[in-house]
């Protein structure tokens, strides 16, 4: 069998997402009715209808305020700001579909772990097992002031925070309930049985939870985690814990690099590399005609906002400003090192095809990344499939510039190309996400990710084999 594309839209329960000035566009809606909840259902329908895996909702929780040391920019583009919270929407948009998946930006690094589990019990049981957790630690300067810290929390502390946050969740999750806790018996006046009820009593480093977990085990029980990143850190709690890893890279050489080092970190960590789906992004912008499509692209580069581009930069800790007033012909180097944002840094730099100049780094601004995609049907989906097959992803992240036309436009036109081909599923898979996702025999984590080793004997049967 031909090996499928997976598919997520990337979005974000904001005024815009990563289309820096398109709110500007004439059909851009999303500015106008993200507040809505009939924008976003009628988004989860749009998203069914195309065989879409699930919405994927990035989040942060400041504002970007690094380029020109100013909140400025950002704010003046609605650069992910106005940001209202996305896991309120997940069961809104979950009433209306019965395939579609959710998966949900939380940070570890400024939310406690107890109420974080709650939440993602609650959505999977409202889904009926249908959420995942992009896990993320935050990279944000404004976000660490925003939770009382004058200063960001080490990039490397941060995932030592993470791992043990996982740790307590894993705990929550998989061995505070017995399968048969609940067991509804009127005759004994017993709803749930306390014996079967458990105390997790985590102490450690970062974290002190007694327990129990205060909802019942949901479908997952452990929502499907996934996680973004390229730096070594990254990289290596990625391999240890996310089932679906977000990478990034110039080239499809590079998106495989990234793809096989984690892949072999998880086989040292006693995980299947199989376990594990890699995704990149995907920018795509289609209309019927060659012609036409580059007469849509001029037109989105007329709204095109550079100074957002460089102002989401800034999540890197480095201020691009600061290049503006150099030699354009001088080699672009960093003077530092940063707490932000790696992958974001290293985009200029070590993962760049080759060594920029200060003009060629500033040029990169003017227009969306340069892997978009701009054509007709076909010579989208033959770009699409060049890249799934030289870089060896399972998936894409499909980011959208003017919502929902975009996604409108590659349902219609891409997506039957792709099923064509059989690059694309006809009819979703029934199940949890994760059994949509992966060949597993039900919903519950495999042996070998590390959440399995925290689940009770009694927990075991059939379930997470």
């Amino acid at each position: 069998m031909v090996k499928q594309i997976i598919l997520n839209a990337f979005d974000m329960n904001s005024a815009m997402h990563n289309s820096h000035g398109l709110w500007k566009h004439p059909e851009s809606k999303r500015h106008r009715q993200y507040k809505d909840l009939d924008y976003w259902i009628d988004l989860a329908k749009l998203l069914e209808r195309g065989r879409f895996d699930a919405i994927f909702f990035a989040d942060v929780l400041g504002v970007y305020d690094v380029y020109r040391n100013s909140k400025a920019p950002s704010i003046r583009d609605g650069l992910q700001v106005p940001l209202n919270d996305p896991a309120l929407l997940v069961s809104a948009m979950a009433s209306v579909t019965e395939n579609l998946g959710f998966a949900v930006t939380v940070s570890t690094t400024y939310e406690p772990p107890f109420g974080n589990a709650r939440r993602f019990s609650t959505l999977d049981h409202l889904t009926k097992g249908r959420v995942a957790w992009n896990v993320v630690t935050s990279y944000l300067p404004n976000a660490a002031r925003n939770f009382g810290l004058t200063d960001m929390i080490k990039h490397d502390e941060r995932y030592k925070i993470a791992d043990e946050f996982l740790e307590v969740s894993y705990k929550l999750w998989e061995s505070s309930w017995e399968e048969d806790a609940v067991v509804e018996d009127p005759q004994n006046q017993v709803l749930v049985k306390p014996e079967k009820v458990h105390e997790i009593n985590h102490e450690g480093h970062y974290f002190q939870v007694e327990g129990p977990h205060l909802s019942e085990p949901s479908p997952q029980r452990t929502p499907v985690i996934y996680q973004a990143g390229t730096s070594e850190k990254g990289r290596e709690f990625a391999s240890k814990h996310a089932e679906c890893v977000f990478v990034g890279g110039p080239t499809p050489e590079r998106i495989r690099y990234y793809a096989e080092d984690i892949r072999e970190r998880a086989a040292k960590h006693g995980r299947n590399p199989d376990h594990i789906k890699i995704f990149s992004f995907l920018s795509v912008i289609v209309a019927k005609t060659t012609e036409e499509a580059h007469q849509k692209y001029q037109e989105y580069m007329s709204h095109w906002s550079s100074d957002a581009a460089k102002a989401q930069f800034g999540a890197s800790g480095y201020d691009i400003s600061e290049y503006e007033e150099l030699d354009p012909d001088e080699p672009f180097t960093y003077g530092k090192t940063t707490e932000g944002g790696h992958y974001k840094a290293a985009s200029l730099t070590k993962d760049a095809a080759k060594q920029l100049t200060v003009g060629e780094a500033l040029k990169r601004f003017d227009t969306p990344d340069k892997s978009l995609i701009v054509g007709n049907p076909e010579e989208v989906a033959d770009a699409i499939q060049l890249q799934f097959e030289e870089s060896g992803v399972d998936g894409f992240n499909l980011n959208h510039l003017v919502t929902p036309g975009d996604l409108e436009s590659f349902i219609d036109l891409v997506i039957p190309i792709l099923q064509e081909r059989g690059l694309y599923k006809q009819f979703y898979k029934s199940g949890t996400l994760r059994e949509k996702l992966f060949d597993y025999e039900s919903g519950r984590l495999p042996s070998g990710h590390p959440a399995s080793d925290y689940r009770l004997p009694e927990n075991t049967n059939r379930r997470g084999r």
